[in-house]
């Protein structure tokens, strides 16, 4: 089942070219029922958490139609999804619209480019501010001047607070309130940032540079997503750090939510080389699909175009990471762990070791969307197994642990790729025997509201 996924919210429109319509012309409506048995037909055969839910077992109903009696009894398909889905399933997704899904997994997206975290307010009040992590290139945030680590308060004069956020960021267009923050007051200054948001395709290759550490080529990447179409990019920009002398490597994945399982194990390949053909990952899904579908990810030496890795053949890397590094991002940490020094450096990671792949409403095995039902755009990306590294190693549910703990938090940013940015100058100075760069305590005394800026997913798609 080796699958491209690509992405929402674009609306099935109904056109009418005359007073009346011949019944051959007309579109389809699938009925509830209809798109619950999809659902349930996906999960009973992919999930890997079938075991866990007694109604997805093969005889868990004596005809064919008592199990239509079963799904027919949920009033919405998100009702019998919820139903269906284990305990232990953080990451399964249901959606009405899989076109959007479909671009959001290819970067594609309404987009302002102000990525931004919130912190509550340390007076209780349940007010939040935010500051911007990261503006991306050939955005309105990009155009009005915002940089890292700028405070705003207030969205389109309306202070934010943990129960509004969400309404007020919504919007394709908004303006924010700037502000200071002097470690207890929050005070909105007279001048505010108009941002809009538009489709947007990001290159998730953020930013690659070599930095001379005493006399050491060390090299800094920020790679944001695990994108497919941007796997070219990426080994381009290996190219660049094997064409600049690099012999360290610094890899950013703080704000990586995951993606391709693909890229993930090309990146993997770019960052050694030596390990070509020796397995990267194992896979392990239900106890139906296992001998049919489970296969080993092995290290690869060239992209799915079929262009060679530039691989740095290095046998330590460091990895900075946050609670945001997710799936692929993880992939790739604990795939590499058996075979060189992986130094991660930052707070622990989420904790998503499964992969998922898109499923439509289509015959198995494939659910393929070249015989996807029209009549609706309902789709799945449900887990459908979890991944091993080559020691065993998986179930890390409380995320990925660092070997050097340091917070990344709002009052004390740094830019990205500067020696001195609080995450980087941790691994540098664990890098070099005597310190190169210094540090800055980095505890926040106020608590960050969590938000969802993106999937966070590892799609299979070989």
């Amino acid at each position: 089942m080796k699958k491209y996924i690509f992405i929402p919210i674009l609306l099935l429109l109904l056109t009418f070219t005359s007073c009346f319509n011949d019944a051959d012309d007309e579109e389809r409506i699938a009925s509830t029922a209809e798109i619950n048995d999809f659902i349930y037909r996906g999960l009973n055969f992919f999930y890997v958490f079938k075991a866990d839910t007694p109604e997805l077992a093969d005889d868990a109903f004596a005809s064919s139609t008592a199990r239509n009696e079963f799904t027919s009894s949920f009033d919405s398909p998100e009702a019998i999804f919820d139903f269906l889905k284990s305990d232990q399933d953080r990451f399964s997704i249901l959606v009405d619209d899989f076109l959007a899904l479909e671009n959001s997994l290819s970067g594609i997206s309404l987009n302002n480019g102000m990525d931004f975290g919130l912190v509550f307010f340390p007076d209780g009040s349940g007010n939040v501010f935010g500051y911007v992590r990261l503006v991306l290139p050939n955005t309105s945030a990009e155009a009005a001047g915002l940089e890292r680590g700028i405070i705003f308060n207030r969205i389109d004069g309306v202070q934010i607070n943990e129960n509004n956020f969400s309404d007020l960021l919504a919007p394709d267009t908004y303006t924010i309130g700037l502000a200071t923050f002097d470690g207890t007051t929050v005070t909105p200054i007279d001048q505010t940032v108009l941002l809009t948001k538009i489709e947007y395709t990001e290159d998730p290759v953020f930013l690659t540079k070599t930095l001379d550490i005493n006399g050491t080529k060390v090299g800094y990447m920020m790679y944001n997503a695990f994108t497919g179409n941007f796997d070219e990019t990426l080994n381009d920009a290996f190219g660049q750090l094997q064409a600049e002398g690099a012999t360290e490597l610094v890899l950013d994945l703080r704000y990586n939510g995951g993606g391709s399982v693909r890229t993930a194990t090309d990146l993997s390949g770019m960052i050694t080389g030596q390990f070509a053909g020796q397995i990267f990952f194992t896979e392990q899904w239900n106890d139906d699909r296992q001998a049919e579908f489970a296969s080993n990810g092995l290290f690869t030496t060239q992209t799915r175009n079929s262009t060679p890795l530039n691989s740095l053949n290095l046998s330590r890397v460091y990895v900075l990471t946050t609670g945001r590094t997710a799936s692929s991002s993880e992939l790739v940490i604990n795939g590499l762990a058996p075979y060189i020094n992986v130094v991660q450096v930052g707070i622990n990671t989420s904790g998503k070791f499964e992969a998922s792949t898109l499923l439509y409403d289509a015959p198995a095995p494939n659910f393929s969307r070249s015989e996807a039902n029209p009549a609706h755009t309902y789709a799945m990306l449900p887990l459908i197994f979890k991944t091993a590294n080559a020691a065993g190693n998986t179930d890390f549910e409380e995320g990925l642990v660092p070997d050097i703990e340091i917070s990344e938090a709002f009052e004390n940013l740094g830019q990205l790729g500067e020696a001195n940015e609080p995450l980087l100058a941790a691994a540098l100075n664990d890098m070099f025997p005597e310190p190169v760069a210094p540090q800055k305590n980095t505890s926040s005394f106020s608590r960050e509201l969590d938000i969802k800026n993106g999937l966070e997913i590892m799609v299979l798609d070989y």
